[in-house]
């Protein structure tokens, strides 16, 4: 559904709140359909972003896994291999 929504789950060191907000914007930007609320719709759509971004908090924060903490850097390095395949 959202391609650009990365995994946040399982990182050394935690996703940030930055991270979780972008994230949830992603999210209501898709559901809404719109990039940018009209002033009607902007209270409910800040609000709704608000929301996900705790849920995404509270989720990311309990979830449990056996496997080690993923690296940022070594994840960043295979996103790019893959797009240097993908696009040449």
């Amino acid at each position: 559904m959202c391609r650009n929504i990365k995994t946040l789950a399982n990182f050394a060191p935690p996703a940030t709140d930055d991270e979780l907000r972008a994230s949830a914007l992603q999210f209501v930007r898709k559901l809404s359909g719109t990039t940018h609320p009209s002033h009607a719709n902007e209270q409910v759509f800040n609000a709704a972003v608000d929301d996900v971004t705790l849920i995404a908090r509270r989720l990311v924060d309990s979830l449990a896994s056996k496997a080690p903490p993923r690296n940022r850097e070594e994840e960043a390095r295979k996103a790019r291999e893959r797009a240097a395949k993908r696009f040449g």
